[in-house]
Parts: C-alpha cells; structure tokens; sequence
C-alpha cells in the first residue's frame, strides 16, 4: 500500500489534533445500506481486524505524549468498537493513567449503534467519564429504513433499549443522526422524537452523500454521481431549517444541534470547531487497527496513507508536509464561486468529500450539498446576528425565544459574517 509521507518535520504540531482511532477497522455487526466505511474492509485483505495490544498502547502513549493538552481526546470509532469487548477498553484506561501527564484530562469518546451495550458496558461508560455518540435515525420506520443487521432485519428496538440503559446508568451521550432519503422530509418529526422519546439534549446531524464512480462503485471519493439514498441539496436545506425553526423559538440552551452550536460560533467570530466548516483541514487523522494513519476519516483510501504509527511517530505524520497540503488544498482549491459567495464564512466550501460539482460558470469544486447550505445559512441570518449580539454583551443566546415569540425579529437574508467555533467536545462522525 502506498505511503505519502514525504518530508517529515520533528517538532509538535502547532494546534491540538483528533485521532479517530478504529480498532475494529471496517468491521462492525450491522449492515446499514449507507455506510461507507464498511467497503474499506477491502484494504487489509486476511487481515482478523483487531487492534493489537502493542498498537493500543502506542496509540494511547503518542496521543498522551505528542498533544498540547490539557484536554486530549481518545476517540473510538469503527466499523463497530463494542466488538473488541469491554477488557480492551479496560486496558485502555490503565494505559491512559499509565501515560496521562500531570494536569491533562483525557476526554474518551466512543461512537457506536448501541446493539452490544448492557449494563456492564454502561456501568464501565460512566465510571470512566466517556462520551458516548448512539447512532439512531430517527422514529422507527426512518431508522429501520438503512440501519439493519447482518441479516437485514430492523435495529431500532436495540438501539432504543441502549438509549435507556445510559440514561438509567447516567451515561453521558449525543444522538448522531444521519439523514438521507427516508427520513429527509421529516424534520420536524426527526428533531421532537429524539428530544421528546429519546430525551437527548445533544444531536448531531450528518448528510448522507454516497457518491458512485464511473464503474458503479460506491465507497469511494470519486464520481459525481449519487445514489437514491443520499439526501439532496435542497432537501437538506429544509431539513435544518425546519429543525432550526423549532429548536430556536423553544430550545435554545436546553437542546443543544451540533450544527446550530457552529454556526452561531461562526456569526460570533470564534476559531472553527467542526472541521467541515474550517478553512482549511487536515488536523483530524483516521488511525485503522494494524497503525496506519490517513488523512481523514472520510480518506481512507491507499493515496492518502500517511505512515504507520509502529514505524513512524504519530505527531511527524499529523504534521507532515503531505498532510499540511491536504489540509490547506480545501482552502486552496476553493472555486471563485465560492470564495465570493456572501455566506463562506459559515461553511468554507464545507467538506472537501463532499465537491465533485462544476460551479454556474464551469469551474470544478462546487460542493453538492451548497444549494441546502446557502438556503440554511441565509435564513438564520437575522436570528443568528441577534443572539451573536446577545453575546458579546454578556447575555445568553436562550434570550431570543421571548423576542421571536413576540414577534420582533423577521428572519431575513445574510450579508456578512466572520468564521466558526467550539462549543462541545462531540464523538466523531
């Protein structure tokens, strides 16, 4: 497999970066219809896709080593991680207090669809503080729709059951909810049952966009193309309005949208939190389960190999120049269209996976979800501004509710902003 490691500098990188580390690589005990993670099972032929105990520890020990601190994130992602079982993150734990240096807090984080959790694991999440992300997609018939088992039979009365087993056990998790074809048209529907019947205060949303290449493959980032299940543009677009529309007349400060959180950050000014609406890119690595580093989750493909952390130090990969070009080619490649749009300095181009169309005027790299994204951000414009205002003169953003139920502030067209921020640490996508 090719490596494009290239010129390697020794130092620490200048800014925190996230490993999202899979030690199961594409492996998982689903088969939902639109993950494209699991045809990467293909890269590592014969392989039993299971992290060894010598790459666990060098993963946990350079993470704990090479990152500026003080809060350093050990993220857990897949395929499926409850698959390795409850002793490997057991022996994770007491590696982390192994290596953790004075003063620094490790965040742990682990995404999963929740079939294998029990008391066990839940008793084991919240004595050590994780951060669960609980895949689900909504009401039954939207989640059942692409998330199924092995032999395509429904998941939703599991990962329901998983919800309350962490709320019984006080397992601090987000709901990370992808939207697509089934559930695109239901945001309303969507967004009240997992605040009402799930009761979670903490949702992620992910688009849907399977590209197909020219042979009819789907997986990889290449063709510009989409299969049926993937959500369209302007469909998108309406899903966040119509969820914005309600979170922001009765939730805001109780209910807490990942995409929400980031664009208000954006509107205040502050740095960029999640990558898809920063800049440039290029400091959240995918860590496969035998140490080999890529570029991105999303880039887990043989050109985009940086090394592997058994034979190379983990913080010369996420800082080496092959890296920085990646990161800094979203900026780079940017089409004019977009760098003169009024609304880029909330989305950035928004992720580089995700541009594969030709712009009005011809040029390559206009992103395919633009059209939902310029809607969205247009129409929270005016919301957005007022409580940026609310702010930065020491109010809370939750005081706009009473000023939109009367009636006060008509939402109305964007026409200058700044760039985006943190607010929560969140499993990864």
């Amino acid at each position: 497999m090719a490596s494009h490691a290239g010129s390697i500098p020794t130092g620490p990188p200048q800014r925190a970066f996230h490993v999202l580390s899979k030690p199961t690589g594409a492996i998982c005990n689903l088969n939902c219809k639109y993950c494209f993670f699991l045809e990467k099972e293909k890269l590592y032929p014969g392989s039993s896709f299971r992290m060894s105990e010598e790459v666990q520890e060098s993963y946990i020990r350079q993470v704990l080593e090479s990152h500026p601190g003080p809060e350093v994130p050990i993220s857990w992602q897949g395929g499926e991680p409850t698959l390795m079982g409850l002793d490997f993150f057991r022996r994770s734990i007491e590696l982390e207090k192994k290596y953790r240096k004075p003063g620094y807090r490790i965040l742990n984080t682990l995404q999963t669809n929740g079939v294998l959790l029990n008391e066990e694991w839940c008793e084991f999440f919240r004595e050590n503080n994780f951060l669960i992300g609980l895949s689900l997609d909504g009401p039954r018939e939207m989640h059942d729709a692409y998330r199924v088992d092995k032999g395509g039979q429904p998941t939703f009365d599991k990962v329901m059951r998983a919800a309350r087993l962490m709320k019984k056990h006080k397992v601090e998790f987000n709901i990370l909810t992808t939207i697509h074809a089934a559930n695109g048209d239901y945001p309303v529907e969507v967004y009240r049952f997992l605040r009402d019947e799930v009761g979670t205060q903490f949702i992620q949303l992910i688009p849907i966009v399977e590209r197909i290449n020219e042979f009819g493959q789907i997986g990889n980032q290449e063709g510009s193309r989409v299969t049926d299940r993937s959500v369209k543009p302007a469909q998108w677009g309406r899903f966040l309005t119509g969820i914005f529309d309600e979170w922001v007349r009765r939730d805001v400060g109780t209910v807490f949208v990942q995409m929400f959180d980031a664009a208000l950050a954006s509107w205040v000014g502050a740095p960029p939190s999640m990558c898809i609406f920063a800049e440039t890119c290029g400091h959240a690595v995918a860590l496969e389960h035998n140490g080999d580093l890529y570029s991105c989750d999303h880039f887990v493909e043989p050109k985009y190999l940086l090394g592997n952390i058994q034979s190379q130090p983990l913080v010369q990969l996420v800082s080496s120049a092959p890296q920085q070009k990646f990161g800094d080619d979203k900026r780079a490649t940017l089409p004019r269209y977009c760098r003169e749009c009024a609304v880029r300095f909330a989305c950035h181009g928004e992720c580089p996976k995700n541009r594969f169309l030709l712009t009005p005027d011809g040029e390559p790299g206009l992103n395919y979800l633009c059209a939902g994204y310029k809607a969205f951000f247009q129409h929270i414009d005016r919301p957005m501004k007022l409580m940026a205002d609310l702010l930065r003169r020491g109010r809370y953003a939750d005081e706009i509710m009473p000023i939109l139920a009367a009636g006060e502030v008509p939402f109305t067209v964007v026409k200058r902003g700044s760039s985006p921020g943190p607010y929560r640490q969140e499993p990864g996508t």
